[in-house]
């Protein structure tokens, strides 16, 4: 059923990962009942996928967001690792705010390094995978500069076409700071829109940035967006969510799937793909390594050098 090199022992199998021993309970546990998908299946998924999504994982300390019985399960989010893991298995301590008060705590994130911990991690149940948006070293890993900046488009009270056209206003408006960016479907009903920083620029400077275009994109469409935290204040635009750029925030990684139904994959695109007909819901755990290896990976480039965000912010503060 799996392609894996495995040794069975009842409801466990052992995958042989890079000389490290990956053990997987209850494979053939439903994940998705609709759909018919097992954890094994996840399992699987991200086995063959583990090259591919990594890059954008190493490094990274990672929300859990675990599922253990399935996407009808509400499952739960989990930042500091409370049991103890496989010695192979990278974990980084990490002083953060814990309250509102502002006391502080020691946080044990898990970072995700290489495919074993990648195949680890799925069967904790962490059907979709959660980074920060920065990197522990080496290398230009700094975990206050994030190596891109986030514009989520939140399409709960929108709709998804609605959440098109505005993606395309922020193209261009991109554009006009000479700014590129790489969308991307969340996975679900919004839609990621990411621009390359190469960790040259600290959290405040990259959601400074975010606030200012996301309020000259409110003015150009009124009608259409909203900057409303509150989902009952938006009637019915679609929210342009700047503060996830902020140390400790993540995103739902490139290429990962999503617990909700159809077992969709957050998936980087085009932007001429970025049109009206645009549907979340065509991309899933079935046929994105198809997709993959007709277009490649999209999202290389949000890895790369980085934008100058000095002069972006120069040119969008003369544009509002």
């Amino acid at each position: 059923m799996y392609g894996w090199v495995m040794h069975a022992k009842g409801e466990e199998r052992t995958i042989q990962v890079a000389g490290h021993r990956v053990k997987v309970t209850n494979p053939d546990k439903v994940f998705w009942p609709d759909e018919g998908i097992t954890k094994g299946d996840v399992v699987e998924y991200y086995r063959r996928t583990a090259s591919l999504i990594l890059p954008y994982l190493k490094g990274r300390p990672e929300s859990l967001h675990r599922h253990p019985d399935g996407i009808k399960d509400p499952g739960f989010y989990q930042k500091d690792v409370d049991h103890q893991p496989p010695r192979w298995v990278k974990v980084r301590t990490i002083r953060s705010e814990s309250d509102r008060q502002g006391d502080q705590k020691d946080i044990n994130y898990l970072v995700c390094n290489d495919k074993a911990t990648l195949l680890y991690l799925a069967n904790l149940g962490c059907i979709e995978l959660n980074p920060w948006l920065s990197r522990i070293g080496p290398g230009r890993g700094r975990l206050d500069k994030p190596d891109w900046l986030l514009i989520d488009l939140d399409a709960k009270t929108s709709g998804f076409r609605n959440v098109v056209g505005v993606a395309q206003e922020i193209r261009e408006l991109l554009e006009e700071t000479g700014a590129k960016s790489y969308p991307k479907t969340s996975g679900k009903s919004g839609m990621h829109i990411c621009l390359p920083l190469g960790a040259k620029y600290g959290y405040e400077q990259s959601r400074r940035f975010a606030e200012l275009l996301m309020q000259s994109m409110h003015r150009r469409c009124p009608d259409l967006t909203s900057l409303e935290r509150s989902p009952h204040k938006r009637q019915g635009r679609v929210y342009l969510d700047f503060l996830q750029n902020s140390r400790g925030q993540t995103m739902a990684a490139p290429y990962c799937v999503r617990p909700v139904p159809g077992a969709t994959v957050s998936t980087p695109l085009e932007w001429d793909e970025v049109v009206e007909s645009l549907d979340p819901k065509d991309f899933t755990i079935g046929n994105i390594e198809a997709r993959v290896k007709k277009v490649g990976d999209l999202w290389k480039p949000v890895l790369g050098k980085g934008i100058d965000l000095g002069k972006a912010l120069g040119k969008l503060e003369k544009l509002s």
